[in-house]
């Protein structure tokens, strides 16, 4: 039978003041979980499908895609084929982890089955975000779907106006708030965090984060009723049970083959190449014992058994000692070494390495033309700040395909966001800048150190940024009601611990934000210990940060772009551009100078060298001259008439020979004199405003030895002219 597809499951939860609509069943029926989610007039539509695995995977295969479809706008994609690309922009790519993080957690471990969350945007109001409605809307889809989820979560948008929190802000009230966060929540704790401030406290997120998650419970409820009403049900599944006889027998081995011993190597490659001979011999053991030769895909479950056996050791030798696998303790931040300047031809460079983590940040000026062009569905958009975080293969020792992946786009936004309110306006400081974080090596924290060194190599660029930016990655250790947390966290400990919280600022307070946890959430208690301890290391890395380089070079490097500005009559731009662009393109083809020039009449140069910009400037202002008093001029005659001649002295700057001063003798007819389009030798001899009268006979009498002054009169004295009459008259 088919379904009413005008009768659909709804349910509509306040928010904030406004209504969050949940609908299933009009919509993608055969996915195994589809939901409609509106707030005003963006409409986002998920839907969850798996199928069954092949073969297992030694992950969970989860894919989340979050798409944008330019007709949510009523706008036409701008791409060559005027459709939506196959590959995803830097939004969709920041929003598919947004959704990602949160939910992946929650599934079961041990799941055999390949899941797919689309999240399609399918209308576009312009005032509600759809990223929070398509966070919410995944959870709700996998709520109402047959797949076990240990939901729901949902999200919400955190800005503040005025010192006051406002949930889920418009478009319009994001750019005049000082905190923007995203953050899902579960009803008892926070579960993902990803935003930017400028300079906020810590105490102020904390309670931002606390006011946000008791504010959507509303999403929460709603999911559950969603879920009652249309909720199919759940597949059968149950945890694989353990082999306790093979586990037994995998510790005896590997603590046997000194895994304990292993683990406290401090330095990080001696310590793989130790737990990989650990697992080496682990699996000799088990080759010779006749009670697992029969079953060899029992060797398959060593790694994530000798993996389970090492978070347990690590994890109670932090709890027992407050030791960790480098040796130090829980708050200690490990040693910093900077280096500036490292390129000699790059506009700024910066060399950052803490502990077995190193980071080569690299800092470019350009000019406005080399803006970031972005098409969204808000329109076209223009971004003078880009950082690009990389993660080669070999910062690693691995060998892998080299692409860019969507944890490098998402760590290069974090950075990105954290520098961002430091840099000058473009008032200020016109250049565009672009900031490439190429990563050496990694023991984790990669990302932060991208926004330590991101932070030095523009202050080595001369940038005048307003302060420096260091940034620090928290980690948690929690047994039962006890919580440790970990201060700069290795790479291990990423892996092993309850938590990646990672804290970027100033002195003066945060700018950035990123926290994903492995446990069902985390408590205010347990976020406000980790932000307290993250400041304390966050000055501690200023300090060191400050002694390389104390504040942002007073010059630009020779190598970067030559910035200059004029301001020109607004009534001469059409000559300095020319017709089609001739006279611009000329100044570009002639200096490699790029002009920019807005209708107020202000125009911006880039040059490549000091002497380009010289000559650019030069060519931009022959357009804007003003002639002098008492300066000869090369003159174009424009336009003859009775009482003289109409002549361009300077581009667009017209002055009038009277008859009188085309020639020293009387000259009957201007005509005799001037030749429309032929050149003429010109004295300005009287600016009246915009009035210019010029002289050709005041030339000709310098010629003669008879010296200009500005007492000069542009008629002949009165009493000549009577006399002169006088003479006529006796004749």
């Amino acid at each position: 039978m088919l379904q009413d597809i005008f009768n659909p499951t709804r349910i509509i939860a306040e928010l904030g003041g406004k209504a969050i609509v949940f609908e299933s069943g009009r919509l993608a029926n055969q996915a195994d979980g589809a939901v409609w989610m509106q707030c005003g007039g963006t409409v986002v539509l998920v839907t969850v499908c798996s199928q069954p695995l092949e073969f297992d995977k030694d992950f969970f295969p989860l894919t989340v895609e979050y798409s944008e479809k330019m007709y949510a706008a009523g706008r036409i994609p701008g791409s060559f084929f005027r459709r939506e690309i196959g590959r995803p922009s830097e939004r969709e790519t920041l929003v598919s982890r947004l959704i990602d993080r949160p939910v992946r957690p929650l599934f079961p471990k041990g799941l055999n089955e390949d899941v797919q969350v689309l999240a399609s945007v399918i209308s576009a109001d312009q005032e509600n975000e759809s990223d929070v409605l398509a966070l919410t809307g995944a959870s709700a889809a996998l709520m109402i779907s047959s797949l076990p989820f240990e939901g729901p979560v949902a999200g919400g948008r955190i800005g503040r106006l005025g010192g006051r929190f406002v949930l889920n802000p418009s478009f319009g009230q994001q750019t005049q708030s000082d905190l923007n966060i995203i953050f899902a929540a579960s009803h008892d704790a926070l579960t993902m965090v990803e935003g930017d401030a400028q300079f906020l406290s810590e105490d102020v997120i904390i309670d931002a984060l606390e006011w946000g998650r008791k504010k959507i419970q509303p999403l929460i409820d709603a999911q559950f009723k969603l879920r009652e009403l249309c909720g199919k049900k759940k597949m059968e599944f149950t945890t694989p049970d353990e082999d306790s006889f093979l586990v037994m027998r995998i510790y005896e081995l590997a603590k046997t083959a000194g895994i304990e011993k292993a683990l406290r190597i401090p330095d990080k490659m001696p310590r793989k190449a130790a737990r990989k001979a650990v697992k080496e011999s682990v699996i000799e053991g088990l080759k010779n014992n006749l009670a697992f030769m029969e079953k060899p895909e029992n060797l398959r479950l060593v790694p994530d058994i000798i993996a389970n056996l090492e978070k347990k050791l690590v994890r109670a030798r932090i709890v027992n000692e407050g030791t960790r696998i480098d040796g130090r303790d829980v708050k200690t931040v490990r040693p910093i070494q900077i280096q500036t300047g490292v390129l000699p031809r790059a506009h700024g460079s910066a060399l950052f390495r803490r502990g077995e983590t190193k980071s080569l940040v690299i800092a470019t000026l350009g000019s406005t033309t080399d803006e970031q062009r972005v098409d969204s569905l808000t329109g076209d958009m223009t971004k003078r700040f880009m950082l690009h975080y990389n993660f080669p293969p070999y910062c690693v020792g691995e060998v892998k395909p080299v692409r860019v992946s969507r944890r490098e786009i998402g760590h290069g936004a974090l950075a990105e966001k954290s520098l961002r309110p430091i840099l000058p306006s473009d008032t200020k400081f016109p250049f565009t800048l672009r900031v490439v974080a190429e990563t050496m090596e990694s023991n984790g924290s990669s990302s932060m150190a991208a926004v330590c060194g991101g932070s030095l190599s523009l202050m080595d660029a001369g940038v005048p940024v307003s302060a420096p930016v260091a940034g620090v990655a928290m980690g948690l250790i929690k047994e039962n009601d006890k919580f440790i947390v970990l201060t700069d966290i290795l790479g291990d400990e990423d892996a092993l611990g309850d938590m990646d919280f990672k804290i970027a600022g100033t002195a003066d307070g945060v700018t950035g934000v990123q926290m994903d946890i492995k446990i069902t959430g985390l408590t205010t208690d347990i976020m406000r210990a980790a932000m307290q301890q993250a400041r304390e290391a966050r000055l501690h890395i200023l300090g060191e940060m400050t002694k390389a380089l104390q504040g942002p070079r007073t010059d630009i490097s020779p190598y970067a772009p030559q910035h200059a500005e004029i301001f020109v009559n607004p009534d001469i731009i059409r000559l300095i551009i020319g017709p089609g662009g001739k006279n611009i393109k000329a100044i570009t083809a002639a200096t490699g100078a790029s002009v920019d020039i807005e209708d107020s009449g202000r125009v911006s140069i880039f040059a490549p060298t000091a002497e380009a910009m010289e000559k650019a400037r030069e060519m931009v202002a022959y357009y804007d001259q003003r002639p002098d008093l008492g300066k000869n001029y090369k003159a174009k005659v424009r336009k003859i008439m009775e009482i003289g001649a109409i002549v361009e002295v300077l581009p667009n700057v017209e002055a009038l020979v009277h008859v009188s001063q085309l020639d020293i003798g009387r000259v009957e007819q201007p005509g005799d004199v001037a030749r429309l389009g032929e050149d003429m030798l010109v004295k300005v001899i009287e600016i009246n405003g915009e009035r210019i009268r010029a002289s050709r006979k005041a030339v000709l009498l310098e010629e003669q030895g008879h010296p200009w002054s500005p007492e000069y009169t542009a008629r002949p004295p009165r009493q000549d002219r009577h006399d002169s009459g006088r003479r006529n008259r006796g004749r």
